[in-house]
Order: C-alpha cells, then structure tokens, then sequence
C-alpha cells in the first residue's frame, strides 16, 4: 500500500512515490540560531521525524537535508529589521558567529533529547554564500532581478507562477505588503542580497557590494546543491508557506526551469492560551522549561503524537501530565508484555494503515494503546520514537524499597520537605523518581557526580 501525503501545493492527499528508485530527497527548514528553538519549533521537527520514520518503515531510504541559518535572517518578512543574530550579538556583546555557534548545539542536543534521528547534513547558509552568489548571477541572466539602494531584489511580476502554494490568498497578501513598498517594484518583491549599511560581524563580498543574503535564498541553493531538482518533500510550519516557501519556488524555478518541489509539507502550530506559541508573542517555552516542572523532553513528544500534524495542538500543563502519564503506562508496559505474533499482522496492518494515512498518528495510537504483545509495542515504537526498545525492569534493593514506602507516607501525610530528603538519597543510590498517576516509578539515573 503507497503512503497518501497531503501536499500544500495541490491541496489534496497524494499517493506518494520518490522521484528516483526508493530513495527520498527530504528537505527540511531548520532554525535560525539567535535563540534557543521553543517547543513550538520542536513539534515542526518532532512532526517531520515521524514523516522520516514513516518513509524509512514503508521500506524507502531518506536522504534529509536541514540548514543551520546562521545570516541573513532580519526581523521582519518584509525584508527590514536587523538580523536576528547580528541583534542578539549587539545587545549582548558576544560574536556573531559565538552565538550561532551555541545555539546550534543545543538545537542538536534538542534533538538527541526527542529521539528525533538527525539528517545526513545540517548545512551552515554562512557556510554556501558562493552557492547563494551563483544563484543570484543565475537569475540576474535571465533578467529576474534589479537593484536599489539596500539590495538586490527579485521582480516577482516577471514569474508567471508567483504564489502557486497560497494561491487565491495572494491579492490579499499583496495588498497588506503595499505599506513596505520603499523602492521595490511590486509589494512581493523580495531580497536576494541585502547590502551593509554600516559595519557588520558577518559579511561578505558580492558583485555587486558587500553585504550579505536573503533569508530565503540559502534554502534553494543548499537544497538544490545537495538534492537537486525537483525535490521529493519540502516541510516546514505553516508560517513558511507564505513568503519563505513561496519565494523559494519563485527563485529555484526561475533560475533554473524546473520544478523545484514534488511535495510540501507544512506542520500546525502548537498553541498555548489560544494563541500561537512564538518569542515575538512572549510566551515561548523551551525544553528546560519543561524540565524545571518535572516533565522529560519524551513527554512532549508523546503530547505532539496526541494531534495530527496539519491540526494546531493546544499546550497546557496538564495535557502535558496526562501525556508523561501515558508515556510512563507504555513503559510500563514492556517489560511485562509478552509475546503475541498471532494477533501482531493484524495490528501491523491496521497501524501501518493509519500511517500511511497522511501521517494519522492519534489513530495509530489508539491501535498501540489495544495491543498486548511485545513485537506490536517495538513495531510500533519504530515511529513513536519513544524509546520503548530500552525500557527494562527495574529490581531496586531493598533499602530503595523501603525508601520508597516511606517517601510515599510522606507525600499522603503532605510532608513535602521530608519527601523531597528522601528522594535525594534515592537519587544517591542510583534511581530517579517519576511519579505517575499509577503511582512511583523508579528508573536508573545517568546523573553524572552522583554518589554510588
């Protein structure tokens, strides 16, 4: 059975098959390393795993690429602002490239904490400006561009197929952009090469001045220099539709008369307070966070399998309780589950239907949540990506056990200093504590110092 995906571009679910062989070129916008990514940000690239895993269990390789926008990001889609990084660099007086840097590790580290698997490059857009630079020469040949006083600039009049993926939005779009006209032609027109304007910590020399790229351009030279053309998936949030995703299909194809991408994936928002969740509306909440309220980075992505992709997620502490909890059953359940091949094709075929599917994860966990046996839960895990392959029986001695009782009296009798005392020395034995709605559970601690 071929996996349906919905593609942005047609509006419809499609019956997926690669471009070449079994292989799938897999591109996918990463983050723009200013600041650490929230957990908004997370559920994009948690949503875009499971498409991985889905690809690679209906037996087709992946060749994912993700960028590292390290430049050219500025604070607003109209192409005016600072950039992004060159701010946080200013108000905090560190480099530019130090802050990439940084963020860029505990992007990755996010990552590794969500089981997510990492793509094959996560190329540097500060690291293919001669790519980029190639590009523009490409389209300045073919008479796509011009010039005023900060940049060069696409004339998006001059591409026939402009706003293809918002498609009868686009007048609306338009019209609301006419207020950042300045000196481009056309309110869509957007920077292919922006110019310094005073001294920068990244910048570079072009043909025409020194200064740096647009957003959008590194996308298409990084994805067409490692992918080619057209693309099999191209995913991101919804917010990338319009302009990131729509000007690169308008430079890529321009530049080149091909079609860029086959299928565009665009993930919902996670919402919070009913409201997107994002830096600029202040109520940004990042893996740490989380942890200080006693939630693993696994809990929230048992929360992101709770909703469909293209569907908007509501965040709030207790859906995130009720998620760990539910985390913590499934855990608990393997090592006590036994082996059930008679009734595992059964299961194989319903989840794997609900997979294919455009990615119905929520109807695939109510198929995991049915089962008894053993090879359906590490099936199954193969897409959730929580880890259940490492779950084993914790024996604790003895004194643990006892340990625990006592804690437990505490807690019923609201001692809570008292139980926090003894969930230290349990910790010092070598066991973490999470508590559950079915009660304690005790895991092996990895806490580096701990006492033995």
């Amino acid at each position: 059975m071929a996996i349906k995906l919905y593609n942005t571009l047609s509006q419809k679910k499609e019956n997926f098959r690669p471009t070449k062989g079994k292989t799938v070129s897999f591109y996918t916008c990463g983050p723009t390393v200013y600041q650490r990514a929230h957990i908004g940000n997370l559920r994009t690239y948690i949503n875009e795993d499971l498409l991985k895993r889905a690809l690679l269990l209906n037996g087709l390789k992946v060749k994912q690429i993700m960028n590292i926008t390290d430049v050219g990001h500025l604070e607003h889609d109209s192409d005016t602002g600072e950039d992004k990084i060159e701010k946080e660099a200013r108000e905090t007086k560190k480099s530019a490239w130090d802050i990439a840097r940084n963020y860029e590790e505990i992007f990755k580290e996010d990552l590794r904490k969500l089981n997510v698997i990492f793509p094959d490059k996560f190329p540097r857009a500060t690291e293919h400006i001669k790519e980029q630079i190639k590009l523009i020469k490409q389209l300045e040949k073919k008479g796509f561009t011009y010039k005023t006083s900060d940049g060069i600039y696409f004339d998006t009049k001059k591409f026939k197929n402009y706003g293809v993926l918002v498609k009868s939005k686009l007048k609306g779009i338009q019209s609301g952009a006419r207020t950042d006209m300045r000196e481009k032609r056309n309110p869509t027109d957007f920077a292919l090469w922006k110019f310094s304007t005073t001294k920068r910590q990244m910048e570079w020399e072009s043909p025409w001045g020194t200064g740096f790229p647009g957003w959008h351009l590194e996308c298409s030279a990084i994805s067409i220099k490692y992918l080619g053309m057209p693309i099999d998936i191209h995913a991101g949030g919804v917010d990338h539709i319009h302009p990131h995703h729509t000007n690169e299909i308008a430079q890529s194809e321009a530049a080149y008369g091909k079609k860029f991408v086959k299928t565009w994936m665009h993930n919902e928002f996670l919402q919070i307070d009913k409201g997107r969740m994002g830096k600029s509306e202040g109520n940004a909440l990042d893996l740490d966070t989380l942890k200080e309220k006693g939630f693993e980075p696994l809990d929230f992505r048992y929360l992101t399998l709770t909703a469909h992709y293209r569907s908007p997620l509501s965040f709030t502490w207790e859906s995130l309780s009720a998620a760990k909890n539910a985390r913590l059953k499934l855990e608990e359940k393997m090592p006590e589950a036994k082996s059930d091949k008679k009734n595992f094709a059964k299961f194989k075929k319903d989840f794997l239907g609900a997979i294919q599917d455009d990615l119905n994860i929520p109807k695939a966990l109510a198929f995991v949540w049915k089962s008894q046996g053993k090879e359906a839960l590490l099936f199954a895990d193969k897409i959730l990506g929580l880890g259940l392959d490492k779950v084993k029986k914790i024996k604790a001695t003895g004194g643990v056990e006892r340990l625990l009782k006592e804690r437990e009296a505490l807690r019923e009798a609201k001692k809570w200093d008292e139980a926090d005392k003894i969930r230290a020395k349990i910790l010092e034995l070598g066991y973490i504590i999470e508590d559950s709605s079915a009660g304690p559970k005790l895991k092996k601690s990895t806490l580096e110092g701990r006492q033995a």
